[in-house]
């Protein structure tokens, strides 16, 4: 029943590392809402089909980036380019289909998980099979059985697989995980970390994952941004969590942020 359940992302030109293409690329973004500014000046890539991990402290702007992404919300000022294009030659809609987002409370709607897993295209005027529905499922490690169960009685875990799988019904090219695993158990954790690499790897999707977890975003991410107070003070492979370069990232390292 498996099938492939995604689109091969495409080229671009616009890159600050040549080793890579840009799914997302900013430059020189800011945000500002009420008087505050949350982010300032960013400027860099997310890679194509590679998993980004976003760290930081509480406040640091890495949410606003991630809502930035699928266009939840707009820059007061810099560009946006997913994929080559700007983020404004989209329509609000194909761009959420593309960029899919998961959060960190899986919010269900009432009812079963296939009303769940279908509401992406009822909104959409279209229908999903139960077939496909499962296969959707099984794509996230969970059997059809799940399908008519109430979303309710759902475990943590289980919801947030559910969460996942309900992004895929879109078929996105980039997925946007925000804090996914911060309210799981362990085990949970671990099933959802393998998950995310599991369909990074068979799918070649980009992964966005704001992420607490140092030693997740360092075993999981292949590239890493370390934020600061709006700022972006250092990305590269993920192993630059053992050893920064800059002042401010050894002191977030060790514990010197809240």
């Amino acid at each position: 029943m498996n099938k492939a359940i995604f689109h091969k992302g495409s080229a671009s030109a616009i890159t600050t590392d040549l080793r890579y293409k840009p799914a997302i690329h900013f430059s020189g973004v800011d945000y500002s809402i009420d008087g505050t500014t949350i982010l300032k000046g960013v400027t860099g890539s997310f890679p194509d089909g590679k998993i980004t991990t976003l760290a930081g402290p509480s406040g640091a702007g890495k949410t606003t980036l991630l809502k930035l992404c699928n266009g939840l919300i707009s820059p007061t000022s810099g560009d946006i380019y997913i994929h080559g294009r700007h983020i404004h030659e989209y329509e609000p809609v194909d761009l959420r289909r593309m960029v899919g987002i998961a959060l960190q409370n899986a919010p269900m709607v009432k009812g079963s998980v296939y009303r769940n897993l279908s509401l992406p295209l009822e909104l959409a005027g279209k229908k999903l099979s139960e077939d496909d529905a499962a296969s959707f499922l099984e794509d996230v490690g969970l059997d059809e059985s799940f399908l008519h169960r109430d979303s309710k009685d759902l475990s943590g875990g289980q919801k947030q697989k559910v969460s996942i799988a309900r992004t895929l019904v879109n078929r996105p090219r980039i997925l946007l995980l925000d804090e996914i695993t911060a309210s799981l158990d362990q085990t949970s954790c671990r099933e959802i970390e393998q998950l995310i690499v599991k369909i990074n790897q068979r799918y070649n999707v980009t992964m966005v994952w704001i992420t607490h977890n140092l030693d997740q975003a360092r075993t999981i991410g292949h590239y890493t941004w370390v934020m600061i107070e709006g700022e972006v003070a250092e990305t590269g492979e993920s192993s630059l969590l053992e050893s920064p370069k800059t002042d401010e990232v050894r002191r977030f390292v060790k514990g010197g942020f809240a």
